[in-house]
């Protein structure tokens, strides 16, 4: 039997059957439960598929603790937050779907009004599903702010203004607002949905809106938590203000302390009374009480908040800010320089004298011997065009280490030859040539800083792809053993392995090329990667990638193994995200390989009163060292920095992942430097923050800026980046490894000090601030480029050479304190148009008073003291580096005897021709 619902005018539109629902409808909903079903099912596998292979890239590694503590966590913050949301939202629509009922005063028939009704109820428990796990994925966003909150290690140092431990603010506060944050946007949800609820019920029976007294009690039970959750987060923004950006300085300031600190806890009050006349109001019928409770609010809200505020600001600090401000600059400047780590800045005089003689030079040989004339930037583009050997392998850039060559420290610059089979011919972009064949790179390029062959190269202690298959690291032309070996150069793992690659195949892999031009080719005997040892896994990882070719391939075996995220710092943030990471790795040579060393940042924005970066945090450590394995991926995070208690919570978190900085190989570890991305941003905030004296600071009067200087071919001025020197700092006994930068007053060319970070054993991580006389003038980079351009020779140089057809290109202009003097240097290089192939062809070198260009380092010494006993002493002192692979000492004093008979010759001949001019002007007097 059925029942058909006929419009008068168009007909049939339902056709009910034995259960009252149309067939039509039946049939869609089965079409639309099964599409549903299956997206479900796809997420659910894909969710699953994501897990497995995260799981296996992770004990790989043998981090599975680390995945497992991370997933465990997010699975529980997602189901409190879901169960939370979703009791919430079903209690609330419960009570609100059942005090909606009523007669209706429409004419459906009975069926279609309980399909009307049963879609109600569908949708409303969809929308209540979907908006669980929303909330529920939104809490569980917040696993790592979770993690740190219930494992916080004290900082030791305490506020003054609510007597909290800093870490209250680090690891705390954060979770309170973001819970709080959390119910009240749930609390809102639940109130806007429940009166949509009301209002679309009454709509489906025919009967106007209007508020009755269930309602009325529902809804104000509802506003009454949304301003109970509103009174808390005013309690919460009381803390907040010693974050404060509105006075003077960061942090709470006058006005915070004696007009918004009492204005919140004003509000908090207001807010809770708010919520309970709303509750009240549940006794009443009007709305009266509930619209008054919600307007006392916002009335306090502007009054205390904005009125009262503003008012203080300009009627009592404004006309004295420094006497009202001062206690609070003082709080600003110490939380600052603590935040950076600047409270431990050696503050030390340095007389800068102008002269710089030989018998300075003399005392200072490794200092010289490791001037840095070769750029990063320049010296990139040779590597790439003279040492990549190959199509398919590439240089990212080059960076600077030191290393013990020849029996000397010696400053260099190294790249990795990486894997890059992108630049393959088209033809040759196959498959199994991106992912079988081309895996890997081969060894390092090397030269010292300073040394360059007579055509404007580099000279390389580590070069080429040798037929050995390892790379040997030499100073020395005649020695038989290299200085260092590297007997698996092999790279895996780097800054361009940006695609997945499998290895131990059946096909085998490029390696290097033997003494006979054959390609030498290998299998991977490591274990870096996933062994794809099963059906099922290489099903997971196909899906992972949408690469079939996984599944199909009749190359790979269960022997094979798959590696992916072999990008250095995209390896370092899947393993441990909470690190922010310094944008130069660097590659190292050590016990026969090559590692990647990353530098590791723990920060927040959460520090008291500290002065923000750019960014928003306003503190910050280098508190991890991270050593990459390129051959294997191996992965080990060393604690640098055990007196930061951000780094020490993650330590308790993750107990299997961090190792004691002493646990690195010494070998490596001499290869630590400081990073130039944190030091940049000490010197940066070291231009204020110098300033102890609240009324210098409030003054800006010994304001200083960062350095500019000339760099490449453009003829602006461009700020001073940190670099690495080979140098012994003022009353050090010996050389060592050090980043400087030097300082400018503000707005003004001229040096006033500069700053300098060791990097070598137990001084690691030491800073040194060097402030000059403030009586003389010191010429800064920017002066000592203009005394350049205004240099007739040196003009008249540029002029000659770099015309159309080549340009010419000039490198970081250093400034290198030696004892109590200090020593410009600047080199130049020209470069062929439309060919990226810099050649350093001249040195200049300053002093206070001097300026000089040669061809050379040692010649432009020798021009610069006038002391030509420089050329043959430096020459000596580096007849065991590359500069003398083509020359010997006894060659270059041969050519200096004949070229000092090419003179005494011209000077005989000069002599002659004189004496004829003369007898020729006395003949023709005679006549």
């Amino acid at each position: 039997m059925s029942t058909n619902y006929q419009d008068d005018n168009e007909g049939p539109l339902f056709n009910f059957g034995e259960q009252g629902i149309p067939a039509q409808v039946i049939s869609y909903a089965k079409i639309f439960a099964l599409i549903v079903a299956a997206i479900l099912l796809f997420f659910v596998l894909s969710f699953s598929r994501s897990v497995y292979t995260d799981w296996l890239w992770f004990n790989n590694l043998q981090l599975s603790g680390v995945f497992v503590t991370v997933l465990t966590t997010k699975f529980i913050l997602f189901l409190v937050g879901a169960l939370i949301f979703g009791m919430g939202f079903a209690i609330t629509l419960f009570f609100a779907y059942k005090n909606s009922g009523g007669p209706t005063t429409l004419t459906l028939p009975e069926k279609a009004s309980k399909l009307i009704d049963r879609s109600l109820k569908l949708l409303v428990i969809t929308i209540g599903v979907v908006l669980s796990v929303i909330f529920g994925y939104l809490l569980a966003s917040n696993w790592e702010m979770f993690l740190r909150f219930t494992n916080s290690v004290p900082f030791g140092q305490i506020e003054p203004v609510f007597g909290k431990d800093i870490s209250f603010y680090v690891f705390s506060l954060p979770v309170l607002n973001a819970v709080q944050s959390w119910l009240l946007g749930a609390t809102i949800l639940f109130l806007l949905s429940t009166f949509a609820l009301y209002f679309v019920r009454y709509g489906i029976r025919g009967v106007t809106f209007s508020l009755t007294t269930v309602i009325k009690i529902q809804l104000s039970i509802l506003a009454a938590l949304v301003m109970f959750i509103l009174a808390w987060g005013h309690w919460i923004d009381r803390w907040e203000l010693l974050l404060s950006e509105s006075g003077s300085v960061f942090g709470a300031a006058y006005t915070d302390i004696n007009a918004r600190k009492p204005a919140l806890l004003i509000l908090t009050v207001i807010a809770t009374l708010s919520g309970v006349l709303l509750l009240i109001n549940t006794y009443f019928r009007g709305l009266k009480l509930l619209i008054g409770a919600v307007a006392l609010w916002l009335a306090f809200l502007i009054l205390v908040n904005t009125i009262w505020p503003s008012a203080v600001q300009q009627l009592t600090v404004n006309p004295n800010e420094f006497v009202k401000e001062e206690p609070f600059i003082k709080r600003n400047i110490e939380f600052t320089r603590t935040a950076y780590g600047l409270t431990d800045v050696s503050d030390q005089f340095f007389p800068v004298r102008n002269s710089v003689n030989s018998d300075l030079i003399k005392r200072n040989k490794q200092t010289i011997n490791n001037i840095r004339l070769w750029d990063y930037r320049p010296l990139s583009d040779v590597y790439r065009q003279t040492q990549l050997i190959r199509s398919y392998y590439d240089f990212k850039d080059a960076d600077v280490d030191r290393y013990n060559i020849g029996g000397e420290l010696r400053q260099v610059l190294l790249s990795a030859r990486e894997v890059a089979p992108e630049k393959l011919d088209e033809d040759s972009q196959t498959w199994t040539n991106n992912k079988l064949v081309y895996t890997h790179g081969m060894g390092i390029a090397m030269s010292p800083v300073t040394e360059f062959t007579q055509e404007g190269k580099p000279q390389y202690f580590a070069k080429d792809i040798p037929a050995e298959g390892v790379i040997p690291i030499s100073g020395s032309s005649g020695s038989e053993e290299p200085d260092l070996l590297v007997t698996n150069p092999r790279i895996y793992y780097g800054e361009n392995t940006l695609d997945y690659v499998i290895v131990n195949t059946k096909t085998e892999e490029v390696d290097y090329q033997t003494e006979d031009g054959q390609l030498f080719r290998t299998k991977y005997p490591g274990e870096g990667g996933v062994q794809l040892s099963s059906f099922f896994k290489r099903l997971a990882f196909a899906w992972q990638f949408t690469d079939v070719n996984i599944l199909i391939s009749g190359q790979i075996t269960n022997e094979s193994r798959l590696q992916y995220r072999r990008e250095i710092q995209e390896r370092v943030q899947t393993i441990a995200p909470f690190i922010e990471l310094d944008a130069d790795p660097y590659i190292v040579a050590a016990e026969g390989q090559l590692f990647w060393i990353q530098d590791g940042y723990t920060s927040t924005d959460h520090f008291p009163y500290s002065d923000p970066m750019e960014s928003g945090d306003n503190y910050i450590r280098n508190s991890l060292k991270i050593v990459i394995n390129a051959f294997s991926g191996d992965t080990e995070f060393y604690i640098w920095d055990d007196s930061d208690p951000i780094v020490m919570t993650y330590a308790k978190i993750f107990p299997s992942l961090f190792r004691s900085g002493e646990d690195m190989p010494e070998e490596i570890k001499s290869h630590v430097r400081y990073p130039q991305g944190f030091f940049s941003i000490q010197a940066d905030k070291y231009l204020r923050y110098h300033m102890t004296e609240p009324q210098n600071f409030y003054n800006n009067e010994d304001l200083w800026s960062l350095a500019d200087e000339k760099f490449g071919q453009g003829e602006t001025l461009q700020v001073v980046e940190p670099y690495y020197v080979i140098m012994k700092l003022p009353g050090e006994e010996k050389e060592e490894f050090v980043l400087l930068i030097p300082y400018t007053p503000n707005e003004r060319q001229n040096l006033v000090g500069w700053m300098a970070a060791r990097s070598d054993g137990e001084n690691y991580g030491k800073l040194v601030a060097f402030s000059f006389p403030k009586d003389r003038q010191v010429d800064g980079p920017a002066q000592v480029e203009a005394r350049i351009d205004n240099d007739q020779d040196i003009s008249a140089w540029f002029t000659l050479r770099c015309t159309e057809g080549s340009s010419c290109i000039r490198g970081n202009l250093l400034v290198i304190p030696i004892e109590d003097s200090l020593l410009y240097a600047e080199p130049v290089y020209i470069q062929a148009e439309g060919v990226t192939f810099p050649e350093l062809k001249r040195v200049i070198l300053a002093t206070g008073d001097t300026v000089v260009m040669e061809d050379s380092l040692h010649e432009a010494l020798a021009s610069l003291t006038g002391d030509e006993s420089l050329l043959l002493q430096n020459t000596s002192q580096e007849d065991k580096s590359p500069t003398l692979k083509q020359e010997s000492n006894s060659g270059i004093l041969s050519e200096m005897e004949i070229l000092q008979d090419t003179i005494k010759g011209l000077k005989d001949h000069l002599s002659s021709l004189e004496q004829g001019l003369q007898r020729l002007t006395e003949a023709l007097t005679n006549k």
